[in-house]
């Protein structure tokens, strides 16, 4: 007789220890539960729901929303346990606004229940969670996967949520927000980090950084890696002596462009979820092998996310030919369309002055001129805008030496780029943002790394002279750290550096590589932010091998007629909404015709990054949190599906800013927080009709 399998023993005992059936009635179906061919080795752990458990590590409301961080009783050493902790605490507060005033603990966080009432205390959830690396068996892949169980999962009534990792976060990346949501429900929530996260190789030491975030000499983990750079012995002997200190990263360097497949990845996080929970709930035939109990047509799946997590969903949806997928909800997607979509956008009646670009052309754009805006006087009240003015001035003029800006004067010179960035599809709501991302290295680093990831080029190809290393903090140049930031890089990296205390390095600067930030660039032999890099990067945008990969990235729009509710804040610097959500509305509303059940809610006074409004003076008397609504859409999504509540028409949903003193604002109340509309003016409506996107002003 066969036996049971070693992670339904280990499920069926961790649930036997939080008191929940394991079994249940069974399926009158006879085919047997496959274990997916390209899933690596699972572990699973069981937290109580008090000293640790599945949303909060054990720190409760009270811990998440401390600033101080979980420490770790070796800190050269940190456990997994110690890792996940802070890894969990780091991730859930990169998207949210944690002030009480802005909201926290009153509108939204773990004591916040569904109807949105303060009723679940410090808001621990018992449960088990799975984590497994899902693969090809070359290794080379490797893709993060975790899937929560509450405790509270109802097999009688099953759901499954898809939160696939925003930007190029780790496993934890979506935990504070589809993750935390899903879990309340009852829901498993399927967890992907879709080929990015926090996997990096130290080339110095030839160190790796495991799935639990644990590392190791890459010889040591072999194939269980996170990521490896791929380098033989002598390679990265050469990289070490040309470039020391250097740091390889799965988005940058894995030679695989994860983005091309993030929608693969989501659909089989899902894929996996099901497999778990089978091999827990569903009874054994009469040869004692494991039934099917839950199946895509008995179990309600919603796939949501955030930011590259949003764009993750509608690539799945787009690629979803099983129907595993129900219901949509993405929220600011960064998603790029077809090269030529043919969709206008029309703003207030007026066609908008560009849209539909990919990622990368934007940000080589916002590389270039940003820094030169930041010193535009009519973006003096630009929030946290801690950009050198004597370097921007000389970027300023290096884009003039270049013919990108022709006026005289650096006063001109800075409006004339504030005017290039409108130009190139950013609206008038974005102008006081751009100084904040770049000084936030928001803006460099993703251009840097996508140029890798697009090229699908290795670590020593460094395109345009950018490398990643840790640098003296007296000269700014690469040097080896007093503690390898590879200890912390799965609890507090964000998979792009600038990361913990990774540095963008401008390597082709004279007199030597140096943070981007001191660069000097060649062609004027000033501290110009490093012009020529941002140029280089630019104008790669017309390299074949680079615009190949960008193409394989390019979405259809064909949501196959599946509910979506995307949204977006309508001031987002980040991922413009001209870019984004607005075509891509229009172009999947064309492509799926009279099936499409898309709708788009775009929130005034709303930007990319939430975590931003607690912590920018000035963000918070601007700026409402986007997360609010992502909320609002996933009850709605649940309530259509569950009980065929009618989807809100899109809608410009029109929000109050807190105003008052920038770093103090009063708090955020029902008044500043209109509710999305199942029936909103005319005037709201926002329309797609013979190819155009309108949006009321």
């Amino acid at each position: 007789m066969r036996t049971r399998t070693p992670i339904a023993l280990a499920a069926a005992t961790a649930l036997a220890a939080l008191g929940t059936s394991g079994c249940g009635s069974l399926s009158d179906e006879d085919d047997l539960n496959t274990r997916p061919s390209w899933l690596g080795s699972v572990s699973a752990a069981s937290y109580d729901g008090s000293s640790d458990d599945l949303l909060t590590a054990g720190l409760g409301k009270t811990g998440l929303g401390s600033a101080t961080a979980p420490t770790f009783a070796t800190p050269t050493a940190p456990t997994a346990a110690e890792l996940r902790r802070q890894a969990i605490h780091t991730n859930y507060r990169a998207l949210a606004d944690m002030t009480a005033n802005g909201g926290y603990g009153r509108l939204y966080g773990p004591n916040i229940d569904l109807a949105g009432n303060d009723t679940l205390g410090e808001g621990r959830i018992a449960g088990i969670e799975y984590r497994a690396l899902m693969d090809d068996g070359s290794g080379r892949d490797n893709v993060g996967v975790m899937v929560q169980v509450p405790a509270s999962f109802n097999p009688d009534a099953p759901c499954i949520v898809a939160a696939p990792s925003s930007g190029s976060r780790g496993i934890y990346g979506a935990i504070g927000t589809t993750g935390e949501w899903g879990l309340k429900r009852g829901c498993a929530v399927a967890y992907t980090d879709k080929g990015t996260g926090s996997g990096a190789h130290e080339l110095s030491t030839d160190t790796v950084t495991r799935l639990d975030g644990t590392t190791a000499a890459a010889s040591a983990a072999g194939s269980a890696a996170h990521f490896n750079a791929g380098l033989s012995a002598a390679e990265r002997a050469a990289v070490n002596t040309a470039r020391p200190n250097r740091y390889a990263f799965k988005h940058a360097h894995s030679q695989r462009n994860p983005e091309k497949d993030w929608g693969l990845w989501t659909l089989r996080s899902i894929q996996t979820a099901f497999w778990l929970l089978n091999e827990t709930y569903a009874g054994l035939d009469a040869k004692d092998r494991r039934k099917v109990r839950l199946r895509p047509y008995n179990t309600l799946v919603i796939a949501a996310s955030v930011s590259n997590g949003g764009g993750a969903v509608l690539a799945a949806a787009e690629q979803d030919s099983g129907g595993l997928i129900d219901g949509i909800v993405a929220t600011e997607p960064q998603v790029s369309l077809p090269a030529h979509a043919g969709i206008a956008v029309r703003r207030g009646g007026m066609a908008v002055s560009a849209s539909g670009r990919p990622l990368y052309d934007y940000f080589t754009t916002a590389n270039l001129y940003q820094p030169c805006a930041a010193i535009a006087a009519s973006n003096a009240a630009s929030p946290f805008n801690t950009i050198n003015a004597t370097r921007a001035a000389n970027r300023c003029a290096s884009l003039k030496s270049a013919g990108l800006l022709s006026t005289a004067t650096t006063a001109e010179q800075a409006e004339e780029a504030r005017q290039k960035l409108r130009d190139a599809g950013w609206e008038a709501e974005t102008d006081l943002l751009h100084a904040s991302h770049w000084a936030t290295n928001a803006t460099a680093g993703v251009a840097a790394t996508y140029a890798q990831a697009y090229s699908r080029a290795r670590v020593d190809s460094a395109i345009c002279g950018y490398s990643f290393a840790t640098v003296a903090a007296a000269t700014g140049m690469p040097a080896t750290a007093a503690t390898s930031p590879m200890t912390t890089l799965f609890s507090i990296g964000n998979g792009v550096p600038p990361t913990s205390s990774i540095a963008l390095i401008a390597d082709n600067a004279p007199g030597g590589a140096i943070n981007y930030l001191l660069a000097r660039s060649a062609s004027s032999n000033t501290e110009d932010l490093d012009f020529d890099g941002a140029r280089c990067l630019r104008d790669k945008l017309s390299d074949a091998t680079l615009a190949a990969g960008i193409d394989a990235v390019r979405r259809s729009g064909r949501l196959q007629g599946k509910p979506t509710l995307m949204l977006h804040g309508r001031a987002d610097t980040l991922v413009p909404v001209n870019h984004s959500s607005r075509p891509y509305f229009g172009l999947s509303r064309q492509v799926d015709g009279s099936a499409s059940r898309l709708s788009y809610i775009e929130v005034t006074h709303a930007q990319h990054f939430d975590a931003f409004i607690g912590l920018l003076p000035g963000y918070d008397t601007r700026f409402v949190p986007l997360h609010h609504y992502n909320l609002q859409a996933l009850n709605w999504m649940w309530d259509h599906l569950r009980s065929g509540k009618a989807l809100p028409p899109s809608q410009v949903v029109r929000t109050t800013p807190r105003g008052g003193t920038a770093g103090a604002a009063p708090a955020i109340t029902a008044a500043n927080l209109p509710a999305i509309s199942a029936s909103p003016a005319s005037a709201d409506q926002i329309d797609f009709a013979a190819g155009t996107v309108s949006v009321p002003d």
